[in-house]
């Protein structure tokens, strides 16, 4: 981390919305909804107050690594025109307060969760949050062209703490959708990286896209979809299966390997010709992929205690 010049002198008292916008609430609600999703599979009933409880305490501990990320990035962020506009290299909120905000939170959402729920939970949790802050936004972001590889497992994890939430304990299914996440991320992001390479040149992050070029980054792309969508097929034939998440993950995983083959096929000047529109209906498309695959998932487990989810 560096010091930036801000285009703001953090003078004015920072708003609701610029704490809130810190703690990156996109990223918030996707941790969210996976999961409730892994909590809700699980084979065990969860008091829905203590559930809520827990979740929230996720959430809460998902903003704090949100936090701790910016105030590390604050340097690459304004540089990037995608990150630019966040709350610290816009200066509405001191790199200091998103650094005392992250931490703080992070002990209290580690702590409440760990008595809402169970400790293996709250272990969960801190692993997560220190994953994603020291080996990912410190170490791996700005080293190696696998930073996204590595790191995504950090987004990965919410699932799996959602079925410890129910459980206690560690079962087959939460990893097979920690899998699922984590080898979504790679194609997810490296198709952003495509037609937003610049603003990694520009911030000196090792993308994929900058190390070793578009040509190879689209061969990864194809190269992990095909994987992504064996896993994600084979999932439905599991205990969080049925013949719902079949139907999804065989509808949805046809149009994944269609746009990841029809980026492979792309050369450099087609790219420059049509601003890269084929990169931007796959990263779209992957924006509902998963959303889809754990709503289906969500599907399964609703119906199961009426006999009709799953095999």
């Amino acid at each position: 981390m560096t010091d930036i010049t801000t285009a703001r002198s953090y003078e004015d008292e920072p708003q609701l919305g610029d704490y809130y916008a810190l703690m990156k609430p996109r990223v918030m609600q996707l941790v969210v909804f996976t999961a409730v999703v892994g909590m809700l599979a699980a084979p065990v009933s969860v008091n829905p107050v203590i559930g809520f409880a827990s979740i929230l305490f996720l959430a809460i501990g998902a903003g704090a690594s949100g936090a701790l990320n910016m105030w590390w990035d604050a340097d690459i962020d304004a540089v990037m025109k995608r990150t630019r506009s966040r709350p610290i290299p816009a200066g509405k909120v001191t790199p200091q307060t998103a650094l005392y905000l992250g931490a703080g939170l992070s002990l209290l959402s580690v702590m409440m969760l760990s008595l809402s729920a169970n400790l293996l939970a709250g272990a969960m949790l801190a692993f997560t949050i220190f994953f994603y802050v020291v080996p990912y936004s410190m170490w791996l972001k700005r080293s190696t062209p696998q930073n996204i590889v590595i790191g995504g497992a950090a987004g990965a994890f919410p699932p799996v703490i959602g079925w410890v939430i129910a459980t206690g304990s560690f079962a087959l299914e939460p990893w097979l959708m920690f899998a699922l996440i984590f080898m979504w991320t790679p194609p997810h992001f490296w198709a952003l990286a495509l037609f937003m390479r610049n603003d990694y040149d520009d911030a000196a992050v090792p993308m994929l896209t900058v190390t070793h070029g578009r040509r190879v980054t689209r061969n990864h792309i194809l190269g992990y979809t095909v994987l992504l969508a064996a896993l994600a097929v084979g999932t439905a034939f599991t205990g969080v299966g049925g013949y719902i998440y079949l139907a999804v993950a065989l509808v949805l995983n046809a149009l994944f390997l269609k746009g990841a083959y029809a980026i492979w096929q792309r050369d450099e000047e087609m790219s420059e010709q049509d601003n890269f529109a084929v990169e931007r209906k796959f990263f779209r498309l992957s924006l509902w992929y998963l959303f889809a695959h754990f709503g289906a998932i969500l599907i399964e487990a609703t119906l199961k205690p009426f006999g009709m989810g799953g095999w």
